[in-house]
């Protein structure tokens, strides 16, 4: 049986973990890597006569999400694994909804990644336990989701789209107000008005959060 595998990641580090993790098996024949869903597509182009794909789900570029939707229509025989540090709701659902044959995390040991695989080749879903709980927990609970996405309606006025984007950057308050000629005070009252309409309560999770609703 010669089973060919393609990773994508855009860690190399984590690709060379996976690779060697499939070195241990004679079944596996590791075709190629790619750093991201837009460079995989493109090797693929070139060579799509693969059996699976390991696929990261945060990619610059591409991501994995996307990614697998658009090769689920263009090369719907080629299983796909996501393989992800992250096992939150949002991410298992839409990976689900795009098409992934199955959801693992990085951290799965050689033979457990063995075993997911041939599962899902055999038609099987490869999930390790606490994602298959999750899973479960989304289809009698799918709205939850579908609402949450829709409710990040979030609307920032202007200047406090500069301030986020000046702390972004990593400038202090006083930094801040003296770029935008306004007062230390000021910048604090934006901040604030920020964290509550973002609903956050520090300034990574505003800038994480204001960058997946595409504010900055």
């Amino acid at each position: 049986m010669n089973i060919k595998i393609a990773i994508v990641d855009d860690n190399s580090f984590l690709i060379t973990a996976v690779k060697e993790k499939l070195s241990f098996f004679d079944d596996l024949n590791l075709k190629f890597s790619a750093i991201n869903g837009s460079d995989l597509l493109i090797k693929l182009e070139d060579n799509h006569n693969l059996d699976l794909i390991l696929m990261d789900i945060e990619m610059p570029v591409l991501n994995g999400i996307e990614t697998t939707e658009i090769i689920k229509q263009k090369y719907p025989h080629i299983k796909i694994i996501m393989l992800t540090v992250f096992d939150n709701d949002e991410n298992i659902f839409n990976s689900i909804k795009a098409g992934a044959d199955g959801y693992l995390l990085k951290e799965i040991n050689a033979q457990d990644l063995h075993d997911g695989i041939l599962e899902t080749l055999n038609g099987g879903a490869a999930m390790n336990p606490s994602i298959a709980l999750k899973t479960l927990k989304l289809l009698r609970n799918p709205l939850n989701i579908e609402n949450k996405q829709e409710q990040e309606d979030i609307k920032l006025t202007t200047r406090e789209i500069e301030v986020l984007e000046h702390l972004s950057k990593g400038l202090s308050y006083n930094a801040i107000a003296q770029n935008l000629i306004l007062s230390t005070g000021t910048v604090r009252k934006h901040i604030e008005n920020i964290y509550n309409k973002l609903q956050v309560h520090n300034k990574i999770e505003a800038l994480q959060k204001a960058k997946k609703n595409n504010l900055i």
